[in-house]
């Protein structure tokens, strides 16, 4: 099972695209009436709602299987870490993310930690924003080519090693990163698949693409 959580930033219909009939969808805040805008299946819709009218948020419970909603104030997670942890709970084999990224940038570097917890699970995450796609791997993932062009590879903490790139026009072989070192920004892809491998440490992969 796939979940795909849509939050509240930067949406657009293109999201929409990546929906299956078995998935688990999940709409957060603002992202719960993009769901309901569009007439998209929606199981759960949780968070604050304070990003809606009270009665868009009366359309959201009215159109959702589910609704969670918590204080605005007195909680300690924002609406989309308490669905991303929802959607743990869940065991799927993937989780999606969508308007997670958005003008607010505390958010959107937050929501990239939020990865980490999946990788610590065991799930494979992305988030997938209109120009940006973003993974974490702590040992070999293989990436696709697609409308995303450029590969730029970041760690997460101080220091990634062993760094192996096949597939891309600047391989590397037993490569480190540390901390502020832009070796790994903007690789392209030369093969169809692109496989990128690391012996220690937890890497940022990101897929992108200009305006």
């Amino acid at each position: 099972m796939r979940v795909l959580i849509f939050s509240g930033g930067n949406l657009d219909t293109v999201a929409l695209t990546y929906i299956k009939d078995d998935d688990y969808i999940i709409g957060v805040d603002r992202g719960a009436y993009f769901l309901y805008s569009h007439k998209a299946k929606m199981n759960l819709a949780i968070g604050d709602f304070d990003s809606v009218t009270y009665e868009q948020a009366n359309e959201i419970r009215s159109y959702a299987n589910e609704t969670i909603a918590c204080d605005p104030i007195n909680k300690d997670e924002s609406d989309t870490e308490m669905a991303f942890n929802y959607a743990i709970k869940l065991n799927p084999t993937e989780i999606l993310l969508f308007g997670v990224l958005g003008s607010r940038f505390d958010h959107s570097i937050a929501n990239i930690h939020l990865l980490y917890k999946g990788l610590q699970a065991g799930i494979c995450c992305t988030i997938i924003g209109k120009m940006n796609k973003i993974q974490l791997t702590a040992n070999t993932i293989t990436i696709t080519k697609d409308d995303f062009q450029y590969v730029s590879l970041l760690p997460l903490f101080s220091e990634v090693h062993g760094i192996t790139l096949n597939g891309f026009q600047y391989p590397l072989h037993n490569a480190s990163l540390k901390i502020g070192d832009s070796l790994g920004i903007s690789n392209v892809l030369t093969d169809s698949n692109g496989r990128i491998s690391i012996s220690s440490g937890v890497l940022v992969v990101i897929q992108s693409k200009d305006c």
